[in-house]
């Protein structure tokens, strides 16, 4: 993959590892009933050496549920990120549970999951106002976008200190596995990092990342943070959820030792 070499960290901070427990709580709700249990399950990756728990709290209550989040903040030492749509009700939410980070999605109860990134650019005078008051609970606010520097700016001057880079669509090239797509998307991710680090951002990535394809993300040096879930879940049907995270952290750090993929 041209313009994807593997480096040295150069000095960079370890990568980190979110896990996303919102198919635990799938799981669950398919069949009523408390098992398994999302908070367990979190405990359980917290053990395998993940570095934060992420949840996504849907409108239509689909996996993740209110009394889910404040277990997760009550119950786990790792910070809790709560991805959410920018609406009143989520924002009351977040000034009752009190999570260490926010990160703004976009939402469509149409969905089966997070199809692309928010749009910013286009809803920026909305999200200001709103990213102002997440701050001002103590939140810091990460905002889910595509790799697109007009997207990037606005996230920038939202006021929000991190953005989320969506890797969906690196995801599916992969799956094609027609090369020039998946070194287009790849260079695309690798750009927006690399400007996002420029104007003053942190950057995280997610969606679609698995043991096959992580890799050339995870040597990204701007990266600070992969967040990733229903790989892990699946995983975890035939390896274990504590063996599947050590196995994304073990890839993970290997690509920013000189590793190969």
């Amino acid at each position: 993959m041209s313009g994807s070499p593997i480096s040295k960290n150069d000095g960079h901070a370890p990568l980190r590892l979110g896990v996303n427990i919102d198919h635990i709580a799938t799981i669950r709700n398919a069949r009523g009933g408390v098992h398994p249990d999302p908070v367990r399950a979190a405990l359980l990756v917290a053990s395998a050496g993940a570095d934060g728990i992420t949840a996504h709290l849907r409108e239509d209550r689909r996996h993740i549920r209110d009394d889910d989040m404040y277990r997760l903040k009550q119950e786990i030492d790792l910070p809790l990120n709560f991805e959410m749509a920018a609406t009143a009700e989520m924002l009351k939410l977040v000034t009752q549970v009190k999570p260490k980070a926010c990160c703004l999605v976009p939402e469509n109860r149409n969905e089966r999951t997070t199809e692309g990134g928010l749009d910013v650019h286009g809803q920026h005078n909305f999200l200001v106002p709103f990213v102002r008051e997440l701050i001002d609970v103590g939140a810091r606010v990460s905002l889910f976008v595509d790799p697109d520097k007009k997207q990037i700016e606005a996230a920038k001057s939202t006021g929000a200190s991190v953005i989320e880079i969506h890797t969906g669509a690196y995801y599916e090239a992969c799956l094609a596995t027609t090369p020039a797509r998946i070194e287009k998307e790849y260079d695309l991710i690798r750009e927006a990092a690399r400007f996002a680090h420029e104007v003053g951002l942190e950057v995280h990535a997610g969606h679609g990342l698995t043991f096959h394809n992580v890799q050339p993300i995870a040597a990204i040096p701007q990266l600070q943070e992969l967040n990733i879930g229903h790989f892990l879940v699946g995983e975890a049907v035939f390896m274990g959820l504590a063996e599947a995270v050590r196995e994304m952290k073990n890839l993970m750090a290997d690509s920013r030792t000189g590793g190969h993929y």
